[in-house]
């Protein structure tokens, strides 16, 4: 669990983070977005207990910041956005040094586990500065995990992985995800988080919104109904936005687009309206923005 209160980090004149308050409850996929130079990353590290706050205060697994940094970073794993390795040791060589400063017991089955999970295996023995950029980026995920961490925070994880390894990367997130551990996000990558997110936090600065996808959808745009008619003309769109639960329509072609409240339950009526009129519908679906979208007028708006 994560919880925050009026968390903030000043540098010099310039305030990277200002007065954030969350609370992320363990088992959550959070995905944390925002623009570059927002303070998402400055926010991890405040968590990670790698920098202190200037003000407010956080805690992470139970621990506070600034009192329990130790048993912090001993109970959280971190991918961070450009992650260094031993480039001149192996990949197990480096995995087995990183399990030993994190005390891991059985290090070679750690280590073993998470190789054969992530597909290199089979590279186990090759240094690491032959390893494309993905390969790196799967290696420094594996070290993140090694012991077995409460909170994992991952800082661009599928970054420079092709389209395999990405769902990869993006099926063990859930896979850990169901042993009931919390997972914090950063991403640039609005569909990943919409796809694995059970909340995301828009972040410039400070937090403009926190909600589910399916919400700030709705929250934003409201939910739009397409209606598919063999002939539309201006008198149904008015007959349609003229219904007390329409706040807007209009035509698109042989389309009516409605903003509707609540689409389960006046749909039908709407459909009824529509065939009264003479309208030969076709079928209805719901125009669904995309999260980029909801992203871009969030931000835009802040």
């Amino acid at each position: 669990m994560i919880t925050t209160q009026n968390l903030t980090k000043k540098f010099d004149e310039i305030t990277a983070v200002e007065n954030l308050s969350l609370e992320i409850p363990e088992g959550e996929v959070f995905g944390f977005l925002g623009p570059n130079g927002a303070g998402k990353t400055t926010t991890v590290r405040m968590l990670t207990s790698l920098i202190s706050p200037t003000a407010g205060e956080a805690s992470v697994n139970g621990y506070q910041v600034g009192e329990k940094d130790i048993d912090i970073r001993r109970s959280v794993g971190l991918l961070t956005e450009t992650p260094g390795m031993y480039d001149n040791l192996s990949a197990e060589r480096n995995l087995e040094i990183y399990a030993s400063l994190y005390e891991v017991e059985d290090i070679k089955g750690q280590v073993e586990k998470y190789l054969r999970f992530l597909g290199l295996w089979e590279r186990r023995m090759d240094i690491a500065a032959t390893f494309s950029k993905g390969m790196k980026q799967k290696l420094a995920i594996a070290r993140a995990l090694l012991h077995e961490p409460r909170t994992v925070f991952l800082d661009e994880p599928t970054a420079g992985l092709d389209p395999e390894a990405s769902r990869l990367v993006r099926e063990f997130i859930l896979e850990i995800k169901q042993q009931g551990r919390t997972i914090f996000i950063c991403t640039h990558n609005l569909d990943e988080a919409d796809r694995l997110c059970d909340r995301i936090g828009v972040f410039k600065t400070r937090l403009l919104v926190v909600d589910s996808p399916t919400t700030l959808r709705r929250q934003v745009f409201g939910r739009k109904i397409v209606f598919h008619l063999q002939q539309a003309d201006q008198n149904l769109v008015d007959k349609i936005g003229h219904h007390p639960h329409v706040t807007e329509a209009r035509l698109m072609e042989h389309k009516i687009v409605a903003t509707i409240d609540d689409p389960e339950t006046y749909n039908p009526e709407l459909i009824r309206l529509l065939i009264s009129e003479g309208a030969e519908v076709q079928f209805v679906g719901e125009l669904r923005r995309s999260l980029e979208d909801v992203y871009l007028q969030l931000v835009k708006e802040a």
